[in-house]
């Protein structure tokens, strides 16, 4: 796999943000990762196949919100929460906070069982 590229938050642009954050996936992956820790790809545990999960991390990247680090083989991930309450304050904590709703639509994301 290529190196991952991840856009400076000085280029980063709220429209690109927003629609990243529009699809109840990626919105599920941002609140799962929103606690700051690091998770390997293979934890992540959504409704979709594994090549869908993987688009959905690249557009989260290209878009600024998340950093994905390569180690060998295995892809890690994280937000980058500095970074955007740097560049949009308080816009992830907002969206964060209207997606914990119960009627927020999303779709479950989780993590894997550590014994899979």
């Amino acid at each position: 796999m290529a190196r991952a590229t991840h856009p400076d938050i000085e280029t980063v642009k709220l429209p690109d943000v927003l629609h990243a954050l529009a699809d109840p996936i990626r919105l599920g992956l941002v609140r799962l990762l929103s606690d700051g820790e690091e998770r390997a790809w293979g934890q992540l545990d959504a409704p979709i196949a594994p090549s869908t999960l993987s688009h959905h991390l690249k557009v989260l990247r290209s878009a600024g919100i998340t950093r994905t680090r390569m180690e060998g083989n295995r892809c890690f991930v994280r937000l980058r929460t500095d970074d955007l309450n740097e560049q949009f304050p308080d816009l992830m904590a907002t969206v964060l906070a209207l997606a914990a709703e119960p009627d927020s639509g999303l779709r479950r994301v989780g993590l894997k069982d550590e014994r899979d």
